[in-house]
C-alpha cells in the first residue's frame, strides 16, 4: 500500500553531492493512522481507511465519533480508503509515517490544483485573440462556434470561458530526495498541485518510468 496523506507546506532547493541544486517541494507528511480495515469476508473486498491530522471532538458528528469509536482510534479530519493487494494486512490504530518510505524511489501524487475562477478562452485555453487596432471589436472573444445553416447550432464540448482550475492531478514518477522523519517532512523532486496548506496523498508510483523501460 505505502499511501500517506500530507499537506503541501512550499518549495525550496537542496544540493546534491555534486553541487547540483536540486528544486524540492516540501511535504507534511502524516503519520496517518489506519482507522477501518475491510476484508473480503465482511465487505467484498480488501481495504483499509487511513486517517490524518487529529480533530476536535466539538467538531464531529455522532455518527463520526461512532465510527471512530467502534475501531477504537482517535478522531482525524481527512480520512482515504485504499485497496490492499493480496497478502497485505493492517491493524487498526498502526501508524504510517514517513519513515516507511525509502529515499529515491519515485511516487504518485494526487492533490487539488488552484482555483482560478471563471476565465475566458486565452487564459483557459490558450487560443489567439484577435487584432487589437482600434477598429478591431474583437480583441479577446470567441470566434464562431455554430456550424453554419446546417446543423445551425453548437456543437457539445467546445472550449469557451468558465471555471478554470479546482481539479484533481496527479503528479506521476515524482523522486522522493529527502526525508525527515523527526518532523514528519517529505522533500519531492519538482512540483506538486495545489495551493500551500493544501491535501496531497502520496504514494508509491503505480508504474515507473523504469518498469516501462
Amino acid at each position: 500500500m505505502k499511501t500517506i496523506l500530507g499537506k503541501k507546506i512550499g518549495m525550496t532547493q537542496v544540493f546534491s553531492e555534486n553541487g547540483k541544486a536540486i528544486p524540492v517541494t516540501v511535504i507534511e507528511a502524516g503519520p496517518v493512522v489506519v482507522t477501518q480495515v475491510k476484508t473480503v469476508e465482511t465487505d467484498g473486498y480488501a481495504a483499509v481507511q487511513i486517517g490524518y491530522q487529529d480533530l476536535k471532538e466539538q467538531r464531529a458528528n455522532k455518527p463520526t465519533k461512532g465510527h471512530f469509536a467502534k475501531w477504537q482510534v482517535p478522531l482525524k479530519k481527512y480520512l482515504q480508503e485504499i485497496r490492499l493487494d493480496e497478502g497485505e494486512s493492517y491493524e487498526a490504530g498502526q501508524e504510517i509515517t514517513v519513515a516507511d518510505f525509502e529515499i529515491g524511489k519515485k511516487l504518485d501524487i494526487t492533490g487539488t490544483s488552484k482555483g482560478k475562477g471563471t476565465q475566458g478562452i486565452i487564459k483557459r485555453w490558450g487560443q489567439g485573440r484577435g487584432p487589437m487596432s482600434h477598429g478591431s471589436k474583437h480583441h479577446r472573444l470567441a470566434g464562431a462556434l455554430a456550424g453554419s445553416a446546417n446543423p445551425g447550432r453548437v456543437f457539445k464540448g467546445n472550449r469557451s470561458a468558465g471555471r478554470m482550475g479546482r481539479d484533481t492531478v496527479t503528479v506521476q514518477n515524482v523522486e522522493l530526495v529527502k526525508t525527515l522523519p523527526d518532523r514528519n517532512i517529505m522533500l519531492v523532486k519538482g512540483a506538486v498541485p495545489g495551493p500551500k496548506g493544501g491535501l496531497v496523498r502520496i504514494q508509491y508510483a503505480v508504474k515507473s518510468k523504469d518498469a516501462q523501460k
